[in-house]
């Protein structure tokens, strides 16, 4: 009888905004792996802002001296985790607080690999996977770890270097961990083992793909597909784009005529075809077909012009979004046809959320732009206060959407917006 008269008593208005905060709080989710929950840089997050004030969304902290980096941050759990790097002899992975960005642990995992680089911008520039109670990560020197999400104490750690052979590019191992089930997948790179499967509770070898020509790891991070009846991994190396057999690790197929120096966008894959891009290369798509000994990778287009920049694609129903040397485009997936084309200030790194693009552009400015095949259409733009001064390279960190919020990393900077309506 009371609980009956306390639901008479609750307010109509209150009881439709509890509705309309617990729908809001339901669409919004994390981003726990490098380009989020499915490894395609689309958030699922909904009632996002459509247009952004003059001065750009509200923002909610901001973090400095976080350590130097490349890499986005992963956010799960109500913490967000982060690989930096505080001078060379020292590489870790550290975890925040999503509520204001406080720094919860730091635990390192090795080194700067190759510090001689040239162009010379040495750093950290994977991405932590996050599965449960775990952190999964790859740092720049070959070191691939687990850590526990909540203390940062490291329960398996080994080197693809040493243990695998692995030979990355001139700057380094820049991959994300892609966990599949009990399977933890990375690229070392070598001829023996180009791409490697281990459990991903004790870091133990289930198998080594061997990839004939193989000379180096590329700098994206593998991904998944289904073909026909069948299951594999996709991988960006130097010599171009493989695929191998998920269960086994049997070498499948190759292409080659997107292998660029510096083979750094995740591929893009969908019903059996596949996008890759490099700067000054080109972007092409190929389509996996099933023949009765193995996977024949058959292209369908190629173009110098299309989408090649190292800031990656999205692909939106049957238009793929992406860009090239200051510029961002969108082009029908199936046939490479450009949809339009538009000049902006500086090349970008890309996601989307709720029927827009998120543009990082390399100039430090953040930028909001419709999701439309029709016509480019700009529904923001706004510079982040007090950026780092002195920071070698560019702002490279690919824009991260979770629950409501937007996190833009430079150097050892990390803002957080809110973006929610």
């Amino acid at each position: 009888m009371i609980a009956h008269k306390c639901s008479i008593r609750f307010p109509l208005w209150s009881l439709c905004f509890c509705l309309l905060v617990g729908t809001s709080m339901a669409k919004a989710a994390d981003w726990p792996q490098w380009r989020g929950p499915n490894r395609d840089g689309k958030s699922p997050d909904a009632d996002l802002l459509q247009e952004w004030p003059e001065a750009g969304p509200e923002l909610l902290w901001q973090v400095n001296d976080l350590g130097q980096g490349y890499g986005s941050p992963s956010v799960a759990a109500g913490r967000i985790f982060i690989v930096v790097n505080r001078g060379l002899d020292n590489e870790s992975v550290t975890a925040l607080s999503e509520a204001d960005g406080s720094q919860l642990w730091s635990t390192q995992i090795g080194k700067v690999g190759n510090p001689n680089q040239r162009p010379n911008y040495p750093a950290a520039r994977s991405t932590p996977t996050v599965v449960g109670d775990s952190v999964y990560v790859l740092g720049s020197d070959g070191d691939l770890a687990c850590l526990a999400a909540a203390s940062g104490e490291i329960r398996w750690k080994r080197n693809v270097r040493t243990d695998f052979g692995g030979k990355p590019g001139e700057w380094a191992y820049a991959g994300s961990p892609l966990v599949d089930g009990d399977l933890l997948i990375t690229a070392p790179g070598s001829e023996e083992a180009a791409i490697v499967a281990v459990n991903r509770h004790d870091g133990e070898v289930i198998w080594k793909a061997k990839i004939p020509g193989s000379d180096t790891a590329g700098y994206a991070s593998v991904i998944s597909s289904n073909v026909g009846n069948g299951r594999q991994y996709i991988a960006y190396l130097g010599m171009g784009l493989v695929g191998v057999d998920a269960e086994s690790g049997k070498f499948l197929w190759h292409y080659g005529n997107t292998k660029g120096q510096a083979n750094s966008s995740t591929p893009v894959a969908s019903n059996g075809l596949v996008y890759s891009g490099s700067g000054r290369v080109g972007g092409g798509l190929v389509a996996l077909e099933p023949k009765p000994e193995g996977v024949e990778a058959v292209e369908r287009y190629f173009d110098p012009s299309l989408p090649n920049a190292q800031g990656g694609f999205v692909l939106l129903g049957d238009h793929l979004y992406g860009g090239g040397r200051s510029v961002m485009m969108c082009i029908d997936f199936n046939s490479g046809e450009k949809k339009w084309t538009e000049r902006i200030p500086a090349s970008a790194s890309i996601c989307s959320g709720d029927g827009q693009l998120y543009l990082h552009l390399e100039d430090g400015d953040v930028m909001l732009v419709d999701a439309n095949p029709e016509a480019f259409r700009q529904r923001g733009k706004f510079t982040p206060p007090n950026r780092p001064e002195g920071a070698e390279g560019k702002p490279w960190a690919y824009p991260v959407i979770a629950n409501g919020r937007l996190y833009i990393r430079e150097s050892g900077s990390l803002w957080c917006y809110d973006i929610q309506k």
